[in-house]
């Protein structure tokens, strides 16, 4: 047996036949197996049929709570299936633009998680290709169903049809971002060395998705306190919901929107503004106006701004601080060159914008709920890469680097002369290259008669069949050997005993 097929079975942990065809992006249908088959029905259907399910379960017993009919709850559900994931609707003359987001994220989330488990060690573009297309296909064909049923219900409930085409834009965004997040955490070290991304680059990646965390995690600190300190106006929320099921759906409602309030307060905090119709509200001025009695909304602060509010500024400062301490020790910038720095702000503001117009929209008679993008970026990537170009000078400065070194960091043993030159060819390659060009493990196939002998004569040896080798002792005496290796010259290696 060569040391070539013992390497690649240390490798795949299995035959050859495990690998994929070289073909197999040009197979089409023939590379689908029964297994891949139900992978890829899984990836379709199991986010649908959890969304279905739940909003089912959800639709019907708020109609029970209520005490009407179900005439509509086949509308409904189908409304709510579109509302979901983004798509205005029209009730009667009211348009609703302004639709929660913890339900689109928990979909988009197990979008993501099935396609990232349906991902291979050894996938192909053509898996990936049914990967993506699964992902996207079943939501896709849950919605015509949906959208073919509010046009049955638009008689029997007050809803008007939706945009057909805005409702397939946006369920294909969302299932092709989803895909998208699924394969690329997956194969992201494939993905960065495919796109040839530089380390300040990968590292500016890394940062944006700590940066916006950490803002969205202050946020919801402040929305938290916020609430708790116009916790008396509360009563005031719940006067319009009647009995108990009132009470519980608008209570659910609320923990739906919490997110769309978690990012207008970032908003809020990095020294934008965010309104509610007329109303808006930032650190160094309050517009009144009339809110809806919605209890998320208690959180919203009423009337003038206090004179303590500009302080909450310090808390994008200090993310952006953060940031930049991050990056001083996973990159290689140098104060003279801060890529990663402006990478990392300029992501994070790209994210938390497209975040913020998808959390804002139209609600009817108040009018548009949101920020002010324009004012909203900019002030985001100031916060972000002003603070975090000073975090990363004050590290350069002052701290020690953890991770990769600065660029102008000398390694005391470059100039350590190299004794074994066969070394660089492990740290370059794989483990399975090293044992492929290697002749260490080979000599495992044939025996070593150089090496001493420690044996043990065995009286009455049974007879026994020798196929497919020569030997040149005599078969008369069977011998129970140890062979003692020794030592390879010039080597570091020793014997395995």
């Amino acid at each position: 047996m060569s040391s070539s097929r013992n390497s690649s079975a240390r490798r795949i942990g299995g035959p050859r036949s495990s690998q994929p065809h070289p073909d197999a992006d040009e197979a089409g249908f023939l590379s689908l197996t029964p297994e891949r088959s139900r992978v890829l029905i899984a990836v379709a259907g199991r986010p649908s049929a959890f969304g279905l399910t739940t909003l089912v379960v959800l639709v019907l017993a708020t109609l029970l709570a209520a005490g009407s009919d179900l005439d509509g709850a086949s509308g409904a559900i189908a409304a709510s299936w579109l509302g979901v994931h983004q798509v205005p609707l029209v009730i009667g003359k009211t348009s609703l633009g302004l639709l929660p987001l913890l339900p689109t994220a928990l979909l988009v989330w197990l979008a993501a998680r099935e396609c990232a488990r349906a991902v291979e060690p050894q996938c192909t573009r053509a898996d990936l290709g049914w990967i993506v297309g699964a992902a996207v296909g079943g939501p896709l064909l849950v919605t015509i169903v949906c959208l073919a049923v509010t046009e049955d219900a638009s008689g029997v409930i007050a809803l008007q049809p939706p945009n057909t085409l805005a409702a397939f834009v946006w369920v294909a965004a969302l299932y092709l971002l989803a895909a998208a997040i699924g394969i690329a955490v997956r194969l992201r070290r494939e993905l960065f060395v495919l796109l040839r991304l530089p380390d300040w680059a990968v590292s500016g990646l890394y940062g944006a998705g700590r940066s916006v965390l950490r803002l969205l995690g202050c946020a919801s600190a402040v929305v938290v306190v916020s609430f708790l300190a116009h916790v008396s106006r509360l009563g005031d929320m719940y006067q319009s919901a009647g009995n108990v099921g009132g009470v519980l759906g608008l209570t659910l409602l609320s923990l739906a929107y919490l997110p769309n309030l978690v990012i207008h307060t970032v908003g809020v905090l990095v020294g934008s503004s965010a309104q509610i119709g007329v109303a808006s509200f930032g650190v160094f001025s309050v517009v009144g106006g009339p809110i809806p009695a919605f209890p998320l909304l208690a959180a919203v602060p009423t009337g003038p701004a206090a004179g303590w509010w500009p302080v909450v500024l310090m808390i994008p400062a200090a993310v952006g601080v953060l940031g930049g301490l991050d990056i001083a020790r996973t990159s290689t910038d140098r104060i003279g060159a801060p890529w990663a720095t402006l990478v990392s702000a300029a992501l994070a503001a790209l994210a938390l914008t497209v975040a913020g117009a998808v959390a804002g929209g139209e609600l009817g008679e108040v009018g548009r709920v949101g920020l002010h993008l324009p004012i909203f970026a900019s002030v985001t990537f100031a916060w972000l890469a002003i603070p975090g170009y000073a975090g990363l000078a004050f590290a350069r400065w002052f701290l020690v680097p953890v991770g990769v070194p600065p660029a102008d960091y000398t390694d005391p043993y470059d100039d350590y002369p190299d004794d074994d030159a066969d070394y660089d060819g492990y740290y370059e390659t794989d483990d399975g290259d090293y044992y492929e060009d290697d002749d260490y493990y080979d000599d495992y196939d044939r025996p070593a008669l150089e090496a001493p002998l420690d044996a043990e004569l065995v009286d009455e040896p049974p007879a026994i069949e020798t196929v497919g080798r020569s030997h040149d002792h005599a078969a008369g005496d069977i011998v129970d050997a140890e062979v003692v290796e020794a030592d390879l010259p010039d080597s570091d290696r020793v014997d395995g005993r």
